[in-house]
């Protein structure tokens, strides 16, 4: 994955900033803000993974439910007439709103690649 950590299910973004001289990031996917820097890339990549350690073990410590990357739902915004254009095509077929965009996008996905 290009400019990306991936480390006990969370992803990390890496940038650079050349006035500085310093590599930075943040644990990507997730609402709470945890942020990590480095030196170079074995600094970076040892912060990043120190930083979910981090926020994992204080979610223990605080008893509350450490946020997970992909939950396997999302919220989408289209215009009014993808959406009932989408609607229309599901009822034809028979199927859900929900099972034609998740087919959609897997046959997106796959012809992507």
């Amino acid at each position: 994955m290009k400019n990306m950590m991936e480390y006990k299910g969370y992803f990390g973004s890496v940038n650079y900033n050349d006035e500085d001289r310093i590599f930075y990031g943040k644990v990507e996917y997730i609402r709470s803000l945890i942020s990590y820097e480095g030196h170079d890339v074995e600094s970076l990549r040892n912060n990043f993974c120190e930083a979910v350690d981090d926020y994992l073990e204080l979610a223990k410590a605080r008893n509350i439910e450490p946020e997970e990357s992909f939950k396997g739902s999302f919220n989408i915004r289209t215009s009014k007439e993808l959406h009932r254009r989408a609607a229309i095509a599901a009822k034809q077929r028979d199927i859900n709103l929900n099972k034609l965009v998740n087919e959609a996008l897997q046959k997106y996905l796959e012809d992507s690649v």
